[in-house]
């Protein structure tokens, strides 16, 4: 984001839970950023999500006018068309938010996916700044991920990355066993004892909670098969590990690595990091987007 003749820009990125929006300068400092709750799905969630947008750009169009916003949503994306293909958590298809967005606010948009975003935006500010091929798996409320390969995200028209949907067993989907949210489900499921997310979980794993303890390596254990699938089909040099079970730290990449290890000897085994920017790896993804759109390099 250097080099941006059009000023500052916007990055607007709506989460199944939270949306996350970035000021950001031609130099690519973070100048202010905002974070509310997303609309839950209704008959209205598009309209209520295009509010939302609206006042996040106008709250930090407070500090300086930009000159484009970049807006990126989950679920099948079609950016060449500017349009949210499918969204089954947020409840919408076939939206084109891209000319919405644009006229309800009069600025340039630059529209692309939640995931791909991150994967840009960890590429080249973040954890795989170095590497020409990279994975970015983001493990949250669901499970994405994106490729980056010779520096370019691959999209296949917006249907590329939906590795959680894939089934790891009879009827059981990767999604289903591996993302925070599973997590905290598996464990409440089998204990009746409600938790916090898969924080909590993970605070009971450190704490010799022998349920918690199963429930977990049972996602690791799939979510480094995940990998190993990844691996097989893309070699990237490195997996960068984004959402909220990146937070627990060793107790996920220690052995997520050893999975990987012992059991992929073919070829380059990738390195398998956290990501570098946190949460807001999809903003700062959708504010590269509006940045190339007016003109950065």
């Amino acid at each position: 984001m250097t080099d941006n003749a059009g000023g500052p820009v916007v990055g607007v990125d709506v989460g199944g839970t939270e949306t996350k929006a970035v000021l950001v300068d031609a130099s690519g400092t973070v100048l202010a950023q905002r974070r509310r709750a997303t609309p839950p799905p209704s008959s209205d969630t598009v309209q209520r999500v295009l509010d939302l947008t609206c006042s996040l750009v106008a709250d930090l169009a407070e500090h300086t006018a930009p000159a484009a916003v970049g807006f990126v949503v989950p679920g099948i994306v079609d950016e060449s068309r500017g349009v949210a293909v499918f969204s089954g958590n947020l409840g919408w298809s076939d939206v084109p938010f891209a000319s919405l967005l644009a006229e309800r606010i009069g600025l340039p948009v630059a529209f692309g996916h939640d995931v791909r975003a991150g994967a840009l935006a960890e590429h080249r500010l973040g954890a795989a700044r170095e590497a020409s091929d990279a994975v970015f798996l983001p493990v949250g409320t669901g499970i994405s991920a994106a490729h980056v390969q010779s520096g370019r995200v691959h999209a296949a028209g917006g249907y590329a990355g939906e590795i959680g949907q894939v089934p790891i067993e009879a009827r059981i989907r990767l999604e289903e066993v591996a993302s925070a949210g599973a997590i905290s489900r598996r464990y409440q499921d089998r204990t009746g004892t409600p938790v916090a997310g898969a924080a909590d979980v993970a605070r009971r794993v450190a704490a010799g909670d022998p349920v918690a303890t199963a429930v977990w390596d049972e996602a690791v254990d799939a979510l480094g098969g995940a990998l190993i699938w990844l691996t097989a089909l893309l070699a990237p040099e490195v997996v960068v590990v984004g959402g909220g079970l990146s937070q627990a730290g060793s107790l996920l990449f220690d052995p997520l690595t050893r999975r990987v290890e012992e059991d992929w000897n073919l070829q380059r085994t990738p390195r398998i990091v956290p990501a570098a920017l946190g949460d807001r790896a999809g903003s700062l993804g959708a504010a590269l987007l509006a940045a190339e759109l007016v003109g950065a390099t």
